[in-house]
């Protein structure tokens, strides 16, 4: 770390920026987590749409065959 931040007492991973008083977290660990686990709410929101686009196949074919 330069001398831009001052470590936070208490935390291995936070910093106070020095002109602007903000907090920052460099804990990569914390990081990876949180983008995982946006990673696998697109994915599960994806396969939800899927299902939602393959039901209204579904339904749009049986209405098809029942008119014939």
């Amino acid at each position: 770390m330069d001398n831009k931040y001052i470590k936070v007492e208490g935390s291995n991973s936070l910093y106070r920026d020095k002109e602007t008083g903000a907090i920052i977290d460099f804990g990569q660990s914390e990081y990876n987590a949180y983008i995982s686990q946006r990673q696998r709410r697109i994915n599960e929101k994806n396969e939800f749409d899927r299902m939602k686009n393959d039901i209204e196949e579904i339904k749009s074919l049986l209405k098809e065959f029942l008119n014939r």
